[in-house]
């Protein structure tokens, strides 16, 4: 089946729409899926331009959301005509798996950063040659086909356009709080980063009941938005030493909890310094940067823990329809982040990612799509 398709055929290139790409037979447990939209992460970035190691040509995208329109015969939680938002892939079989921790299947990089499917099959193919695939989904395309553990159903009446980035973004952001580091009412949080992941870390901060959840960064219509959706507090790092004004914020004493979505080396050591005695810090953002330790004073003194965390600990089939109800009673108002691009401008949309001026680009790849129909 031929397909439309935005390929990056080398590093940092492009991307270039194409409509000759042919996409792969369906199996088994896989669903067909008719893409209404997309968001860009910047982790299709981190893909795009090398900082992960991945093979090209390529098809990115992994915030996908659309119709299905087949399933194979082994499907049995979604049929032709529902509404899906599709995720990562967890192969169900083994040890984390089956404790109930897909983030850490043994075989998560296999299944979705190798660029071939689970069996090791191409995903796409152009004139006999292999286009490499992103999360066992490649969303920036036309129709995909996925594996059943790839879909989450979601209620027809929603506007599908909007909630593809709940299948990366905002669950890794929200899972980090909720999931992973469990604040309870009246603990502390600091979020370093307002964009996407990091607004929603905030918005789950105020979910969870802390009592100052404070937002920072060094863009101020960021951190604008970062208090409408729920930041008691907010601090420009290129105005103020984060660290003086998050003790100051806490009477001295720090942060329970912290959260960096930049990977800058700088801001990653902030995170540590800001948290009061026994406090952790979560550091969730793809980067080729490191840090440097001193493990007995910032670490052991202080009992403080640091913390890496993959797509937030989540479990997509449990926690977007969660976030979806949060959303539903005005306490997650991701679309406040959104901006809608033609799907032909994905290169504009992608710059606008990388350069902060979009905070959640949403590529619109059916046009026609009407929500609640």
């Amino acid at each position: 089946m031929k397909i439309k398709a935005a390929v990056v055929d080398k590093q940092s290139a492009d991307f270039e729409i194409r409509d000759d790409i042919e996409l792969a037979e369906m199996g088994p447990d896989d669903v067909q899926v008719h893409m209404v939209a997309s968001g860009i992460c910047h982790s299709d970035e981190a893909l795009r331009i090398g900082d992960a190691v991945i093979d090209y040509p390529i098809v990115l995208g992994h915030e996908g959301s659309g119709i299905v329109e087949k399933v194979g015969p082994e499907v049995t939680q979604v049929k032709p005509g529902d509404n899906v938002v599709l995720s990562f892939y967890a192969c169900g079989n083994c040890k984390s798996c089956l404790s109930g921790v897909p983030t850490q299947c043994e075989n998560y990089a296999a299944n979705n950063l190798s660029g071939v499917r689970p069996d090791g099959s191409a995903h796409f193919t152009e004139n006999g040659k292999k286009i490499a695939d992103m999360f066992d989904q490649s969303s920036f395309t036309s129709t995909t086909v996925v594996r059943e553990r790839n879909v989450v159903k979601v209620d027809k009446a929603l506007d599908l356009r909007k909630l593809g980035p709940l299948g990366c973004g905002y669950v890794t952001g929200s899972g980090t709080v909720l999931n992973t580091l469990k604040p309870k009412p009246g603990d502390t949080i600091a979020v370093f980063g307002t964009g996407a992941v990091g607004l929603a870390a905030m918005m789950a901060g105020r979910i969870s009941g802390c009592t100052k959840v404070i937002g920072i960064d060094i863009v101020d219509s960021r951190l604008d938005l970062a208090k409408e959706l729920g930041a008691t507090d907010t601090i420009n790092s290129k105005n103020e030493d984060v660290v003086e004004a998050v003790k100051k914020l806490t009477g001295g004493y720090g942060v329970n909890w912290a959260v960096d979505t930049t990977g800058v080396t700088k801001v990653m050591q902030d995170s540590i310094q800001v948290l009061a005695q026994g406090g952790t810090t979560a550091t969730i953002a793809v980067t080729p940067n490191h840090i440097d330790l001193d493990t007995w004073n910032d670490l052991c003194v202080d009992d403080r823990k640091i913390v890496g965390v993959n797509m937030g600990d989540s479990i997509p089939q449990v926690d977007i329809p969660r976030l979806i109800e949060f959303y539903k009673l005005g306490m997650f108002d991701f679309d406040k982040t959104e901006k809608f691009y033609k799907f032909s401008e994905i290169n504009e949309a992608n710059a606008d990612s990388r350069s902060g001026k979009t905070i959640k680009p949403v590529l619109i790849i059916d046009d026609d799509y009407q929500p609640g129909k």
